[in-house]
């Protein structure tokens, strides 16, 4: 039996909800808007904003590249169900128009996705801009730990509501507020491309992934993180190595010393 595993506590309910109502209230909008995808992660962040600030004040966009399927469905069925508003904007023009201009379609895969992944973030920004908003972040920390987003892409946001909870707790937390089934025991995707999957990107099961994880940010050594979670120690050293290669995603673009103060290395606000 691993040793390691992240647990939820019901406590973590109050603590997010009450970082919202603050959050909120601090920015002086008259609402949030996020991107509901049909995912666990963006229904999660949806109920709890809804339950914390009013569901008047949460607005749902949802940004399929293409008809969007069972996915679409389950973010309107949910949305409904919330109270919340939701927008259906197709991303599909924005990004062929995108692709077009950039010679695009000579791109990889991830170049291609990454576009899509901005294309989305711009949407949310200017709806946030011309309607009073802040954009709430749907990503959680197993996804910010390994770099698993989009810089300036989904990794954009005002507040990250689910950023310090795994991906296994984001579940545990949705089957406890009664989030519907096929939701949470969804595949996790983000959308990017036909057919992709997080785990199979990522080349881990959440499950194991969020083990090492967790042994990682206890500082434990790798031979002890790798017999507490019951992963090999090749699994922990590949999962260690997504961790660093990231680093440059969690942070400001560096700037060089030159005054006093230096933001994002010495200036504290």
């Amino acid at each position: 039996m691993a040793e390691l595993v992240p647990r939820f506590k019901e406590e973590q309910v109050f603590i997010i909800e009450a970082f919202l109502v603050h959050s909120f209230r601090d920015s002086g909008r008259k609402g949030v808007v996020l991107g509901l995808s049909g995912g666990v992660d963006s229904a999660l962040v949806a109920k709890l904003c809804a339950d914390a600030i009013g569901p008047q004040h949460v607005l749902g966009v949802a940004m399929p590249d293409g008809r969007g399927g069972k996915d679409l469905k389950d973010a309107k069925k949910f949305a409904k169900s919330l109270g919340i508003d939701l927008r259906i904007i197709g991303i599909a023009p924005i990004v062929t128009s995108l692709e077009k201009r950039l010679l695009g379609f000579q791109a990889d895969q991830v170049a291609r996705g990454n576009l899509r992944a901005r294309a989305r973030m711009i949407v949310l920004y200017f709806v946030a801009n011309t309607e009073g908003r802040i954009v709430m972040g749907t990503g959680n920390k197993s996804e910010i730990l390994c770099g698993y987003m989009t810089k300036f892409g989904d990794g954009a946001s005002d507040f990250l509501p689910i950023g310090d909870l795994y991906k296994t707790q984001v579940r545990e937390m949705a089957r406890y507020l009664a989030l519907p089934p096929e939701i949470i025991e969804k595949v996790p995707t983000a959308g990017l491309w036909p057919g992709q999957t997080d785990e199979g990107e990522l080349g881990i099961s959440y499950d194991e992934l969020d083990r090492i994880l967790l042994g990682i940010e206890l500082l434990l050594e790798p031979e002890a993180i790798a017999q507490k979670a019951g992963v090999p120690l090749d699994h922990v050293a590949y999962v260690q190595k997504l961790v660093t290669s990231s680093v440059h995603k969690r942070k400001m673009p560096l700037i060089p010393k030159l005054g006093a103060r230096t933001i994002g290395l010495d200036w504290r606000e």
